[in-house]
């Protein structure tokens, strides 16, 4: 049990868990020390031949004090001895320290360079602390009780001795490593490019890492190290992005794409790596409720915080999206009054014991109490800056094989920070992208995309994407011949970012199958996809102009058959409510056989946004839909009781819609709404606050109040 957790936490480069450094309590003297013989056998032979780049001199000494504990228990095992109780327990406590010293050097030999190399102090301090532990733990191990001979005696005094004695060692030769890596960073800061010659010198000749995988390797590691971040750790987190863009521009100066020449010659489509929590629980293929995940990624939140707003969201998604540049809450559109954002602990906690009932791991990090978006350094944005302009010269003169890393990079570079997003665009990379947007490569494809569609998140790239002469018509080839799920969702998502401009959508809607293709997608697409596609229809049907193309594309039809979908039915009723504006428009979705029981169904279920379209639509049909339409409307059974709930709890712009549609039965004569099957009648007198009406059917009598508020 103790040996998985260890593993398992090695390989998410996190602390073990608890359970790592429970002592065996039910063996037998015999068999414990069997165990701690074997256990120490196993470190030594793991480590004596081990190649450590940086902590060399505090590793072997390490692992030198671990064969001198080798020879005690080996003569223990044979010999056979008793064990007093005070033996034992000191033996238990040996268990524990074999296991820090194997997980601290197993952490040694595979980590990042560049992360041991950051941590040279710290990593150092752990083995002193180690040193501290093993000259304690020998000061009370009862030699007296146990009948040692002379020469395993003498090599454990020995060790007591220099544990005694042992001091912090600071390697100087990592230190100095240590110092130049910062030295690279500092002439970025002051607008200086390092020599390349030193750089490779550094990276290739003194850190040994020698190809463009390993220094990606380098990358993700550091790129990781910022999710996991942790406030009292060093470097910062702005610091930690200046090396992880130092070391993205030595990757391609240094190495070029020759590797990943051979990776994506293939064609095959690497995705992009995931989090390693998000990855184990798609392995189990457990369904995660919806309410357990975050609104922006769609993933199971592992730290749920409250806006403003009162929407909830995982807190590196949120913080993302304000550090992006966004004021608005992404659900509900609102604006963000204050930026702090407090803990959802009852959902947290909802969350833990889901997973431990299904097994998921789930460690939630510590948390604060306001937005974690650190600025970026001037070095790293420098650094960002010289490595954009390697990446768009590999885009203009570079094979195909390097256009589409260049491509992928750019993706990656645009994913983050309107600084980057800026320069990217301002160097010319629009351009580039376009004439990769038809790619035969899948990868290439996929890749320019969502590298435009990152782009196009700055304002001002906005402009670039649609002034560039034939890119709006090849976003849209993507979004309906697209080779990948996720190229086709990424060009519906860009259209939705461009929308956010007035001016264009009615470009955009005019784009040939730009509106069919959405409608497709909301239609047939994944959960993800159909979420863009019902994000950018909603955006369109904002424009008047653009009702006509909406109905001739189908799309009505589409949101109508969305409205059943709990995952895009807020939106499809908000695109519904804005179509119905128009005569035709009402018209069209009258026509649509099941419209109104929809929409009386989101009533019914829906969240408040959605209700609130939902009434307005309802309204609007009401308003401009016709003499039928408006009969299929106050004849819809239920509607009512959820009117009448809808005036007391609904949101301020719902009661204002349900007050208006009960005037619509005002001015209807007579109207008889059928509920529940009773008969109800609505005699709304003028600016009423309340009136009551009574309706029979049969023996029964209801009465029912409803406010209506001056409008």
């Amino acid at each position: 049990m103790a040996s998985a957790a260890i593993f398992s936490s090695l390989r998410r480069r996190r602390s073990p868990s608890l359970e790592a450094f429970l002592a065996p309590v039910d063996l037998t003297d015999v068999a414990l020390v069997q165990t701690l013989a074997s256990l120490t056998a196993e470190i030594v032979s793991s480590f004596s031949n081990m190649v450590f780049y940086f902590q060399r001199k505090n590793s072997r000494s390490l692992v030198r004090k671990m064969e001198v504990f080798l020879v005690l228990l080996e003569y223990m095992r044979d010999s056979r001895l008793s064990l007093s109780w005070t033996t034992e327990l000191c033996l238990k406590e040996l268990y524990l320290l074999l296991y820090r010293s194997r997980i601290l050097l197993d952490y040694c030999s595979q980590t990042s360079k560049l992360w041991l190399l950051l941590q040279n102090h710290s990593i150092s301090g752990h083995f002193h602390d180690l040193n501290q532990e093993i000259s304690t733990l020998l000061d009370v191990f009862p030699m007296e009780d146990v009948e040692l001979g002379d020469d395993v005696r003498e090599q454990v005094e020995l060790l007591r001795r220099q544990s005694r004695r042992a001091k912090l060692f600071i390697d100087k030769d990592d230190e100095t490593l240590r110092i130049g890596f910062y030295g690279f960073l500092d002439q970025f800061e002051n607008g200086q490019i390092p020599d390349p010659d030193e750089l490779r010198s550094f990276l290739v000749e003194r850190l040994r890492i020698q190809d463009p995988k390993s220094c990606r390797n380098e990358i993700e590691f550091l790129e990781e190290q910022i999710v996991n971040h942790e406030e009292d750790i060093e470097p910062t987190v702005g610091v930690l992005n200046g090396f992880v863009a130092l070391t993205r521009y030595s990757r391609f100066l240094l190495f070029g794409f020759e590797e990943d020449e051979v990776e994506l010659g293939t064609g095959t489509l690497k995705k992009l790596r995931k989090g390693i929590l998000s990855q184990e629980i798609a392995d189990t293929f457990i369904t995660i409720p919806k309410d357990f995940c975050c609104p922006i990624s769609l993933d199971l939140m592992r730290d749920p915080v409250i806006i403003s707003t009162g929407q909830t969201y995982d807190r590196s998604s949120i913080s993302r999206w304000v550090e992006e540049g966004h004021c608005t809450c992404p659900k509900t559109g609102q604006m963000l009054i204050k930026t702090c954002i407090f803990p959802n602990r009852a959902l947290r906690n909802l969350i833990m014991q889901w997973c431990i009932a299904h097994g998921i791991p789930y460690d939630p990090p510590e948390c604060t109490e306001s937005f974690v978006a650190a600025s970026p350094t001037k070095a790293a944005l420098e650094a960002n800056r010289a490595t954009a302009a390697l990446l768009i010269q590999q885009l203009a003169n570079g094979s195909q094989v390097a256009k589409t890393v260049a491509a992928r990079e750019i993706r990656l570079l645009a994913k983050t920070g309107r600084e980057n997003r800026a320069f990217i665009a301002e160097a010319g990379a629009i351009p580039h992208l376009r004439t990769i947007l038809l790619s035969v490569n899948p990868v290439a494809q996929e890749n320019s995309v969502t590298a435009m569609l990152n782009l196009s998140i700055y304002d001002k790239n906005k402009s670039r994407i649609m002034d560039e002469e034939g890119c709006l018509e090849s976003i849209v080839e993507v979004l309906r011949f697209g080779q990948t799920t996720e190229a086709r969702e990424n060009a519906a998502a860009t259209l939705f970012s461009l929308s956010a401009v007035h001016d264009y959508k009615k470009r955009i809607a005019d784009a040939e199958g730009a509106i069919e293709a959405l409608a497709g997608l909301l239609r047939e697409g994944t959960p993800r996809g159909k979420k863009d596609a019902v994000t950018a229809l909603f955006n369109l049907s904002t424009h008047t102009d653009n009702c006509v193309r909406m109905i001739e594309a189908k799309a009505v039809t589409a949101l109508v058959s969305a409205l059943g979908n709990e995952g895009v039915a807020e939106e499809a009723a908000g695109a519904l409510a804005l179509i119905v504006r128009q005569a035709i428009g009402a018209e069209a979705v009258g026509n649509e056989e099941m419209a109104v029981a929809g929409l009386i169904s989101m009533m019914r279920c829906g969240t408040a946004k959605g209700k609130e379209n939902a009434v307005a639509a309802l309204l609007e049909l009401c308003r401009s839909g016709g003499a039928t339409t408006k009969e299929k409307v106050v004849k819809a059974p239920s509607l009512a009781g959820l009117l009448q709930n809808l005036l007391f709890t609904g949101t301020k712009r719902a009661r204002r819609k349900a007050a208006s549609l009960a005037r619509e039965f005002q001015r209807c004569e007579n109207t008889v709404v059928h509920y529940g099957g009773l008969a109800v009648g609505y005699a709304l007198a003028g600016n009423s606050a309340t009136s009551r009406d009574s309706a029979i059917s049969g023996d029964v009598s209801v009465q029912m109040a409803i406010p209506v508020p001056v409008l």
